[in-house]
């Protein structure tokens, strides 16, 4: 075997190398963040008053998503997105959980949030943290919000982050997906996750 052919059989191996490791990492169409540090979990009421943990839907995939109820156009559109994910799922829609935490617990009361949810899904559960929670709650998921004043007291508006966060069926945090992804993409990423 001649230097030539010796070193074209080391660029074939590591070809086929490192084609197999790409094969064990999923192409998720959200963002992997896989083994992230922040976003692990929670402890909050939810709208029955009942303390809900990401434990609680341990063998689901839950995707996670922070908003307020009356938010105009990126909240209630996220959320049927995700109804429309559940049912592009078809049998494996029920093994699909959607969370919605609030950032505005002054008036999402757990009435109005029980009702939202209805909306969407009778399935899908509202977090409710309470004001000194959500400052918490918030930065363990490095999410953006804040008050924006109205012209009176109660017709005030929240910015915030308008991404979701979806951990797999073992309670890990796998991806983040920016608002107006789609829902058949985010179907697909859900799917690979069910596997």
């Amino acid at each position: 075997m001649n230097k030539r052919q010796l070193l074209g059989g080391f660029a074939l191996t590591a070809v086929l190398a490192l084609s197999g490791c790409g094969q064990d990492k999923p192409a998720f169409r959200g963002v992997d963040i896989t083994g992230a540090d922040y976003a692990q979990g929670w402890e909050l009421a939810d709208h029955n008053g009942q303390v809900r943990t990401l434990k609680d839907f341990a063998g689901k995939a839950v995707i996670v998503f922070f908003g307020y109820t009356q938010c105009p156009d990126v909240c209630p559109t996220s959320m049927q997105e995700l109804a429309e994910v559940k049912r592009l799922l078809g049998k494996d829609g029920e093994r699909l959980q959607g969370v919605f935490i609030t950032v505005d617990p002054e008036r999402d009361t757990a009435e109005l949030l029980k009702s939202y949810m209805a909306n969407f899904d009778p399935n899908f559960v509202a977090l409710r943290p309470t004001l000194e929670q959500l400052p918490k709650v918030t930065k363990d998921f490095k999410i953006y919000y804040k008050k924006v004043e109205g012209k009176t007291p109660t017709s005030y508006t929240m910015d915030h982050s308008a991404g979701s966060f979806t951990f797999d069926p073992q309670g890990r945090v796998r991806l983040y997906n920016r608002y107006g992804s789609g829902a058949a993409a985010l179907a697909e990423d859900v799917k690979i996750l069910l596997k």
